[in-house]
């Protein structure tokens, strides 16, 4: 399949569930937008009414540029560059983008995937699974079964399998006063209201929302918007912001301040966590 581009025709689109290939990969690059929910990249651009949305296949997408987010029932990732997302086939997901996208994606047949991760996650990539995702997107879409083709499709299976998992992850509450709270955090993470403050912006009890959020989340409500507005700050990061920015965007009094919680979360300062994202072979 051709590397698609942000001027390619729609008409390109081959739907990947009626493939009959085990794994069908795409790449897109040069494609700048704010939101993959509605233009799931170039080559899904002709699909404008999507939003949530499922494949029959999984989904395995890498982010080299860009910074990648995936939305679930009950979960949310970021995924940096040269780190990958996987979503199991049949699973509702949204994706969104920031910065200029260059993506591989990977479609697996489930018959294919019983050693996959049978939830969604974000995987850490070594240059093997990344050089194996852009081998496999230069292949025809219906490649010839039983050679080359065939073992570079079984590596690459076997790389996904042995990938590491990422920690960048969000439980999301379905409770829809809980989700208002997290659709007015997003909008302005800086607002440092307490607990008191969010619930009763939401006709809630400080007590029951407490024991809601934990009900779903398994967090505290400091932990959760921790949690978030760390996830927040490596998208801001990898899309080019710089600590001090991201600290103010964040409501922190200082970049100190931001620098410590991203320590303690992470186990390293945000300045070296970019540069070695920005370091790993591509």
């Amino acid at each position: 399949m051709p590397i698609l581009s942000e001027l390619s025709s729609p008409a390109e689109w081959v739907d990947p569930d009626l493939v009959p290939r085990p794994v069908v990969t795409i790449g897109a690059t040069g494609v700048v937008m704010d939101s993959l929910s509605e233009q799931e990249s170039s080559f899904h651009r002709h699909h404008k009414e999507m939003d949530f949305h499922r494949h029959r296949k999984g989904e395995l997408l890498l982010a080299l540029r860009g910074v990648l987010t995936c939305e679930v029932e009950g979960g949310f990732w970021i995924v940096p560059p040269q780190s990958a997302i996987w979503v199991p086939g049949g699973v509702q997901h949204k994706f969104t983008v920031a910065g200029t996208i260059e993506c591989y994606v990977v479609f697996i047949d489930p018959n294919v995937a019983s050693n996959l991760p049978s939830n969604c996650c974000a995987l850490s990539t070594t240059p093997l699974l990344r050089e194996l995702m852009i081998r496999s997107a230069s292949l025809p879409m219906l490649y010839a079964e039983g050679g080359m083709e065939s073992h570079v499709v079984a590596l690459l299976l076997d790389e996904i399998a042995v990938a590491p998992i990422g920690n960048l992850h969000l439980p999301m509450p379905v409770d829809g006063r809980l989700r208002k709270i997290v659709e007015m955090i997003m909008d302005d993470p800086a607002d440092r209201g307490t607990m008191q403050t969010w619930a009763r912006r939401v006709g809630l009890s400080e007590r029951t929302l407490a024991r809601l959020l934990t009900q779903e989340t398994g967090m505290s409500f400091g932990r959760w918007r921790q949690q978030l507005h760390l996830m927040l700050s490596v998208k801001w990061l990898g899309t080019g912001s710089s600590v001090q920015q991201v600290a103010d965007r964040l409501g922190y009094e200082s970049a100190g301040s931001f620098v410590t919680m991203f320590r303690k979360a992470l186990g390293i300062s945000p300045g070296r966590y970019m540069a070695e994202l920005r370091m790993r072979p591509t």
